[in-house]
């Protein structure tokens, strides 16, 4: 009786699955790396053929610049032979005077060079920057908008912010490296070998290692700077949220959940940063141990060479020089892929936001819109913003030219997707929206969106004075213009309140102003357009009685020989609409005027206009 001994030859199963997995596996990882360096391949001629051209002549003279500096530095390695035996073993009284100047000249001419390339490679690095920054805000202008439903702004400005210097990181880093790293190595490799070749050898053992190594860590990193750059774009996007609803946050007491949150997030990004950190560092102690023990190699060989056999100490010297000189480079390019690997991932992100294609982009032959009426019609519309989820449920509709329409009914039911439609922020699932006949997706969205004033439900206000918000409306308006429209809008009087009137600075969406004055400001940008068609999404809900009762006033104005489309709860503000259309689950089930609405009394309509003035009929008694 015995027990049976069980070891890795006597289970062949698990010793074959084992060794088959990592026979399959090979091959993937080997295609996975083929395919990642094509890719930063590409991604690099990329680079240099969107900027390369714009800065041929800068690039010419910072190059020559950097090969200046390759040239002097082994220059400096050469020159050690002769100071070393005419000098210290000849005693030439000549070379005290001419060699020391040598010596000088050459490092003012890499002094010299170093800062006419620094110069040079940080001003084109600007000017990429510059360029990309307003291409990624072109292409977020044009970008629909459900690409901004998809992605939180905060997180995506903190994201682009992060990653904007990738492509001028790239250019710069294979620039400098190739033009100054490279030559100084490929110069200083020469002294070496003319100097003495076996020892260069020697020297040159240190290399091999250092490149495996470097290719392994590099695959690493890129996955880890991906990591760490969403994580860090989440940390910033929580905090400038939290500054934008500080109020809010305050209110609701929401300090300390909100710490947590973050907490959460920032430790993360801190152990992704340094998991980067160990990555990127690791290079170091190699890189040290491995040209440390050739250097001392070297210098014990040489020495003993120039001790037992009595070898010029010029040209060991000389040598030695140019192998400490190399060092630098050396190190220098070893961490190049490494360093390559975070700033191409950056560049990456850029470039997938860059290449993002407009959902709602102009059809290849779109014309611009010319409104000769201004009738807006619906047939037959289908849409939802989810597959299998329609909002809107094939309904049909004519907006009257110079007519007001007004859409009623409860929360979600679709109203202000119509108002989104109309202005074509999506496209129809099913059917068509068209404008004096012209179906919208056939014409220019600038010049569909130049025919439309919009006042939205939730005002926004952007960085700048009163004035400027609401000339934004439009761009040629006068001084006259804005003050005529604000007066309109019964915006003035709170305006000549602010410290310098029309030229007031507004916070951050006009923070030190009510709703309601961020309202009027809003509704006076739409006037100030003087477009003929209005669209209002619920422009009223942000102001109190009397001011709403003004504004009313001021909008009747300007509904006057414009197709204005109206979306409203509170229903006394369209008992005068020409036409008023209930939507209910996406679908209109009513449609007529006001009187005959209310005409039906088991209509939506009427049970809406009941229930609001039986409320406010109690309103008014409770404050009697």
């Amino acid at each position: 009786m015995g027990t049976k001994r069980i070891d890795r030859y006597s289970c062949p199963d698990m010793t074959d699955t084992k060794t088959q997995n990592l026979r399959l596996r090979r091959p993937k990882l080997r295609l996975k790396e083929a395919e990642d360096r094509g890719v930063m391949l590409r991604l690099l001629k990329r680079m240099f053929a969107e900027n390369g051209h714009l800065f041929v002549r800068q690039y010419s003279i910072a190059i020559a610049c950097l090969v200046l500096v390759a040239a002097t530095t082994a220059f400096l390695a050469w020159v050690m032979r002769d100071v070393i035996d005419q000098i210290f073993v000849l005693g030439n009284r000549a070379a005290i005077v001419t060699l020391p100047i040598v010596v000088f000249l050459t490092f003012v001419v890499r002094g010299l060079a170093t800062y006419g390339q620094g110069v040079i490679l940080a001003r084109i690095g600007n000017n990429i920057v510059a360029r990309y920054q307003r291409r990624l805000f072109e292409k977020l202008t044009e970008l629909s908008v459900d690409f901004f439903t998809d992605n939180r702004s905060a997180q995506l400005a903190a994201r682009i912010n992060q990653n904007v210097s990738g492509i001028r990181e790239t250019l710069n880093l294979t620039i400098t490296s190739l033009a100054r790293d490279l030559l100084s190595l490929i110069f200083l490799v020469g002294v070496m070998l003319y100097q003495d070749p076996l020892l260069s050898g020697i020297a040159l053992l240190a290399a091999p290692p250092i490149a495996f190594m470097i290719a392994s860590l590099a695959r690493k990193l890129r996955v880890a700077t991906r990591e760490v750059i969403e994580v860090n774009s989440r940390v910033l996007g929580s905090m400038q949220e939290a500054a934008q609803g500080i109020t809010v946050l305050k209110a609701f007491t929401m300090e300390e959940p909100l710490k947590q949150r973050l907490e959460t997030l920032v430790t993360t990004a801190e152990q992704r940063s340094n998991r980067i950190a160990s990555i990127t560092e690791r290079t170091t102690p190699v890189t040290e141990i491995v040209a440390g023990l050739a250097i001392a190699g070297v210098i014990a060989y040489s020495g003993y060479r120039a001790i037992v056999y009595g070898y010029s100490p010029g040209a060991m010297f000389a040598f030695i020089t140019a192998l400490l000189l190399a060092y630098d480079p050396a190190r220098r390019l070893a961490r190049l892929q490494v360093q390559l690997e975070r700033a191409m991932v950056n560049a990456s992100m850029i470039y997938e936001i860059l290449d993002i294609e407009p959902r709602q982009a102009d059809a290849p032959h779109a014309r611009p819109l010319k409104i000769e009426a201004g009738e807006i019609a619906f047939r037959n519309v289908t849409f939802g913003y989810h597959t299998g989820e329609p909002v809107l449920k094939d309904i049909s509709f004519v907006a009257p030219a110079a007519r007001t329409t007004a859409l009623i009914g409860a929360s979600g039911g679709g109203k202000s997707t119509i108002i989104s439609l109309i202005q074509r922020f999506y496209d129809v699932g099913s059917g068509e929206i068209t404008v004096d006949g012209t179906d919208i997706r056939m014409v220019t969205k600038k010049s569909l969106r130049g025919q439309i004033a919009y006042v939205p439900q939730a005002p926004y206000l952007f960085d700048g004075t009163i004035r400027d918000n609401i000339r934004l409306g439009r761009p040629d308006a006068s001084d006259a213009d804005i003050e005529s429209a604000a007066r309109e809008a019964q915006a003035e009087e709170f305006i000549l309140r602010q410290p310098l009137g029309y030229d007031t600075p507004l916070g951050e969406n006009g923070v030190t102003l009510s709703g309601g004055q961020r309202q009027r400001l809003s509704i006076a940008r739409a006037l100030v357009r003087n477009a003929p068609i209005l669209l209002l999404d619920e422009a009223t809900s942000a102001l109190d009685t009397r001011s709403e009762t003004l504004v009313q006033e001021a909008l009747e104005n300007a509904m006057k020989n414009r197709t204005t489309i109206v979306v409203a709860h509170r229903l006394s503000t369209i008992v005068n609409a020409d036409q008023i259309l209930v939507v209910d689950g996406g679908e209109i089930v009513e449609g007529g005027t006001h009187d005959e609405l209310v005409d039906k009394p088991k209509g939506l309509y009427a049970r809406f206009y009941a229930l609001q003035t039986r409320r406010h009929g109690d309103e008014v008694l409770s404050l009697a």
